[in-house]
Order: structure tokens, then C-alpha cells, then sequence
């Protein structure tokens, strides 16, 4: 789920099936998302990754502290050799 802010010609062109199950997708991962800043769970580097549908290098590119959709991530500790990230809802909800 790389975030654009313009749809590709290719997306504008997928069948009405492919596109919502695109949605249904997204809507699992946000689900993920909101479970896991919920119930306070740590996540890795690759985990937080594999959420956004990034390498993860560029989660830790981004820095200690950033946005992403509805949440707030952080870079909490580092156990070991993995780094752990918790996500923090904005909006209060």
C-alpha cells in the first residue's frame, strides 16, 4: 500500500472486481493497524514493513517518529539487533 496521491493509468483501468478487492485489502490492514495500536503491541522494523507494503529500510529511513495514515509511529527500543515500533491512533478513537 504505497501511499500516491494520483492513480496510475493501469489502476484507473482494473476491473471493478480487482479494485474493490484492492479496498477490501487496505480495509484488513487497517484493521491490523488499529489492533495492533489498540492493544499497545511493539512490532519489528520488517513487520511495520510488511503492514505498509514497503522495504523496510525505508521504515527506518523515515526516522524516530512519524505518520502514517490514521497512526503515529514511533521508534520505541531496539531489542537485540530488530528495532520496535508502536503505532499510536491520532484520532483519538
Amino acid at each position: 500500500m504505497i501511499e500516491s496521491s494520483t492513480s496510475t493509468m493501469e489502476e484507473i483501468q482494473l476491473p471493478r472486481e480487482e479494485r474493490v478487492g484492492q479496498l477490501n485489502n487496505l480495509i484488513q490492514t487497517l484493521h491490523i493497524a488499529e489492533e495492533i495500536a489498540s492493544k499497545g503491541y511493539l512490532i519489528t522494523s520488517s513487520e511495520l514493513a510488511d503492514l505498509m507494503d514497503i522495504n523496510a529500510s525505508a521504515v527506518t529511513s523515515r526516522g524516530d517518529h512519524w505518520n502514517w495514515r490514521n497512526w503515529v509511529v514511533s521508534r520505541v527500543r531496539r531489542e537485540g539487533n530488530q528495532i520496535l515500533w508502536q503505532l499510536e491512533r491520532v484520532d483519538g478513537h
